[in-house]
């Protein structure tokens, strides 16, 4: 970092934040329920028909009560979903729905917890 013209001050809250970010993706990892698992292995199987909407993404649920409990849902948090199952990063797709990461990982763990008391 020195060679960039980083001062030895901002290194360690550098190496800090860096560290806060990757526990907070590791602690979204963890909370993964199978809802998350049932993204995945839609994604996976339909990689040949690639869902780029919200609208794709709802049309392509097979589960009813899955479907119907993510109806429910603001578009907002379902942009959110369809942007995670695309593989982009919580830091990534913060300013591409004008929230902050904090607020993606609520959103995210408010609805794993509505999933799990529906499914």
């Amino acid at each position: 970092m020195r060679e960039h013209g980083i001062d030895e001050n901002t290194t360690p809250q550098i190496r800090t934040d860096d560290r806060a970010d990757f526990n907070s993706n590791r602690r979204f990892y963890h909370w993964t329920s199978d809802f998350g698992e049932y993204l995945e292995g839609m994604a996976d199987r339909e990689r040949n028909t690639e869902v780029k909407t919200v609208a794709d993404l709802l049309d392509e649920i097979e589960d009813e009560t899955l479907y119907r409990a993510l109806l429910t849902v603001d578009r907002r948090t379902l942009q959110i979903i369809l942007l995670k199952m695309q593989g982009y990063s919580t830091k990534e797709i913060a300013p591409l729905v004008g929230l902050t990461t904090g607020a993606i990982y609520a959103r995210l763990n408010h609805l794993r917890k509505k999933l799990r008391k529906i499914l």
